[in-house]
């Protein structure tokens, strides 16, 4: 689990440090900073990927989601006694992203190249790299360092260097994948490639979640939901079908959960409703019920994920189905970290009554994200191996 997210230097998230527990409500007027918060999070995720400089060049480029304001805002600034100003920049500018659990720390920091004649001069650099053993950064507790071309690891008491030339664009779980030699890249990889983000799940006439579809076995639902009929049935077989069947009656009491299977192999979902005659087709099912039944698809996985970023969950939904929609984040936060980015009011008082639950209230001051009613003694404990801004 993460017990701590760390953030310099990108959009509004000037310098951003939250602890984190089991369910983790986000929330926040428009514009305080979640959207900023949840793709933070994603380009943390494509360091596993490989993709974190291609998803920077997709936001405008490594320079267009540096801090926009000042490189230091003073306490007078904050009282208002002063206009914000800023000056020439002391600090080299870095774009860094973090977290830490109990066995294993990791940060990255990003910056632009130096110039050169390159076509490529504006491809951000990963600067440095590194893994540290615990929830907190030490010099002693360093595992793994990449600084520019060059990686080394801790070999009892002394360093050895395992690779010279890794690519200024490639991050260390890309290129080192030696379960002997530097165990914590592999664990660390593959715990970061099963965070699981879902904030797009389609619900239009043509949404393939409504149409039936070639079934196999499903214990993960796609990110947009394609394979629904296929994963609700995985989760009928192998998962826990007694929870399954829970979830419809919690929401539409008196209804029946069915996936029919056509002879060409083809999965479609069939809700029998109290008082019809036939169930209805996912097809004749209205935006707010299909989009319940994927979350509950993805909330009841079978193969639950080291972290689950739900985005909106409310998205489409009555305000009536909020209170099932909370209790199934609250029964999967039971065996996987859970982020719900969320500002409908009904949901999260209904995440509030579970005792897990972390409650982080965003709140811009002078343009920066901040958490409401927190200051720096309520911090978690944390240091970034690269201090360059």
């Amino acid at each position: 689990m993460i017990d701590t997210l760390a953030i310099a230097n990108y959009r509004s998230l000037l310098d951003l440090v939250i602890p984190l527990g089991n369910l983790n409500v986000i929330t926040g007027a428009n514009a305080s900073g979640k959207s900023n918060l949840y793709r933070a999070l994603r380009l943390l995720s494509e360091t596993a990927q490989g993709g974190v400089v291609h998803s920077l060049a997709r936001e405008g480029g490594l320079s267009s989601t540096f801090w926009a304001g000042p490189e230091k805002i003073s306490g007078r600034m904050l009282n208002r006694e002063i206009p914000v100003q800023g000056g020439p920049r002391q600090k080299t500018v870095r774009l860094r992203l973090g977290f830490s659990g109990r066995d294993f720390g990791y940060s990255i920091s990003l910056g632009l190249p130096t110039p050169s004649r390159s076509a490529f001069a504006l491809d951000p650099e990963i600067k440095r790299e590194c893994i540290w053993a615990g929830n907190a950064y030490r010099p002693a507790s360093l595992l793994v360092d990449r600084e520019g071309p060059m990686v080394k690891v801790r070999a009892e008491r002394t360093w050895e260097v395992i690779e010279q030339h890794i690519p200024s664009f490639e991050s260390i779980f890309s290129r080192i994948a030696d379960p002997a030699g530097t165990p914590e890249v592999v664990v660390l990889r593959e715990r970061i490639r099963g965070w699981r983000f879902y904030d797009h799940f389609r619900t239009d006439a043509e949404a393939p979640a409504r149409l039936p579809q070639l079934g196999t076995r499903t214990p993960v639902l796609h990110h947009d939901g394609r394979d629904l009929a296929a994963a609700l049935q995985t989760i009928r077989e192998i998962g826990d079908a007694a929870a399954l069947d829970a979830a419809i009656a919690d929401a539409f009491p008196g209804a029946r959960l069915d996936i029919s299977v056509r002879p060409d192999g083809r999965f479609s979902v069939e809700l029998h409703q109290e008082g019809l005659l036939r169930p209805l087709s996912g097809q004749e099912l209205s935006d707010g019920t299909l989009r319940y039944l994927l979350w509950v698809a993805a909330l009841l996985t079978p193969r639950p994920p080291p972290l689950m970023v739900l985005n909106e969950p409310e998205t489409s939904l009555h305000p009536d189905l909020l209170p099932a929609l909370a209790r199934l984040i609250i029964r999967a936060a039971e065996s996987t970290q859970v982020w719900v980015v969320s500002h409908a009011g009904k949901l999260i008082a209904a995440l509030g009554q579970s005792e897990s639950c972390n409650f982080l209230k965003l709140e811009k001051n002078l343009g920066r994200t901040v958490i409401a009613g927190r200051d720096m003694l309520d911090e978690p404990l944390w240091h970034w191996p690269d201090k360059s801004r």
